[in-house]
């Protein structure tokens, strides 16, 4: 009998100190504003398909916040230290490409380095890489709309997609706000339509604008004929396209295409 105690009490400890056999390594991140499935990858150590494949999702460009994410096991599921890094400019860099390196937005890293034109740095320039970084501004939370022509502006990733409800037909690089003049972002539709129009504003006159689209105030899509930096931000705050980029994407949409545009 007390050999059979004995045997007992050791099988009792053994079960109750060792790590259950069925423990799952995955995590579970709530989606924060500001933040997209290339940024939450980043975070954790895993890639954007890795993300995709774990939660089932259509489409890669659209999460909202407090959508609940599962973080495939691999990835890192402890936050980053929030405190900050150095990066050293090297030669071919510019500011968007080292923000979306570490997961934070043009907008922090400029704010964080006090860069007013972030077109502007140079090689050996040292950047302090703020911790756990986003944009202030706010950010549209509705999901994707299921049906009909819209227009998604990703901010961060300084492109444009065309969609049919879920379906992208058309993407391309586009050079949005820099951080004094930014981008609205949101939800808007667009207005008035202009082949060829004038812009002005403090500065700057430009005529024949081509392939305009005005959505919100001043702000519009339109073709540009003034620089070639597709991919990063450029503008006074409207977005600029290629001019045979904002051609196709003029007589695709029509007057009250919804364009959402969001970091």
């Amino acid at each position: 009998m007390r050999k059979l105690l004995a045997l007992s009490l050791v099988l009792v400890i053994a079960l109750t100190t060792a790590a259950p056999a069925f423990a799952s390594s995955s995590a579970v991140h709530i989606v924060r504003p500001g933040e997209n499935l290339f940024r939450i990858g980043l975070r954790y150590g895993v890639s954007v398909n890795a993300l995709v494949a774990a939660n089932g999702l259509s489409n890669a460009n659209h999460v909202w916040v407090g959508q609940r994410l599962t973080i495939p096991s691999g990835g890192n599921s402890s936050s980053p230290t929030p405190s900050s890094r150095v990066h050293v400019v090297s030669r071919g860099e510019n500011l968007y490409r080292i923000a979306t390196k570490y997961g934070v937005s043009y907008h922090t890293l400029a704010s964080a380095n006090g860069i007013v034109n972030p077109n502007h740095i140079y090689v050996g320039q040292r950047l302090t890489i703020p911790g756990g970084g986003s944009s202030p501004a706010p950010q549209p939370s509705n999901p994707a709309p299921t049906g009909g022509r819209w227009i998604d502006v990703d901010l961060s990733a300084q492109r444009l997609t065309a969609y049919v409800g879920n379906t992208p037909v058309h993407s391309t690089y586009v050079s949005t706000g820099l951080p004094r003049t930014p981008t609205p972002t949101g939800s808007y539709r667009i207005y008035v339509k202009y082949a060829s129009t004038a812009m002005s504003g403090p500065g700057y006159y430009l005529p024949n604008v081509p392939y305009t689209m005005y959505f919100y105030r001043g702000y519009g899509i339109h073709g540009t004929y003034w620089h070639s930096n597709f991919g990063t931000p450029m503008s006074h705050g409207c977005i600029n396209l290629p001019t045979s980029e904002a051609r196709w994407l003029y007589y695709w949409a029509s007057v009250g295409t919804l364009v959402r545009i969001h970091y």
